[in-house]
């Protein structure tokens, strides 16, 4: 039995199918087979090519994009676990530094020197105002914001 190669457009389309697969598979690895595929389909159209040919450079194709992708554009996160806070509870006492001023009905954002919950910056409010660039520790965190006082404020911080 002899296998026809696929047509230019059926590459295409099978690119576009994976490439939009990937809004349903939030992976960020079925859109590599996607752009394979588009690759393939436009190489076919420039030159013919057998079956076997045609999954050969999809594959090929694929695999170069991926390799690129976790080894070159990935957006590497250099923070460890062990540098995360996972219990926002234990950042009471912390000292941040704030990077949007905060009023007493003035929403602000405090930059935490480790990361809770994995971000080191989080919305924050306090009792006084406080301008950018102070810094400030955290008295309380309620699940969506920190409570936040001058560091200075503090008995026995420094």
């Amino acid at each position: 039995m002899t296998w026809a190669p696929l047509l230019w457009w059926h590459w295409v389309v099978i690119g576009i199918v994976l490439m939009a697969l990937e809004l349903v598979i939030p992976s960020f690895v079925v859109i590599w087979f996607g752009i394979a595929g588009v690759v393939v389909g436009i190489a076919e159209a420039i030159v013919p090519m057998t079956l076997f040919a045609q999954l050969g450079l999809w594959l090929a194709v694929a695999i170069a994009l991926l390799v690129l992708w976790f080894a070159v554009w990935r957006p590497h996160d250099r923070r460890t676990a062990a540098d995360s806070v996972t219990d926002a509870q234990s950042v009471v006492g912390e000292v941040g530094i704030l990077t949007r001023a905060v009023a007493p009905f003035q929403r602000g954002e405090v930059l935490l020197q480790k990361p809770v919950l994995g971000s080191d910056r989080w919305p924050c409010r306090s009792e006084s105002a406080i301008a950018v660039g102070e810094r400030v520790v955290v008295v309380a965190f309620d699940g969506a914001e920190f409570t936040v006082a001058p560091a200075k404020a503090q008995p026995g911080r420094k």
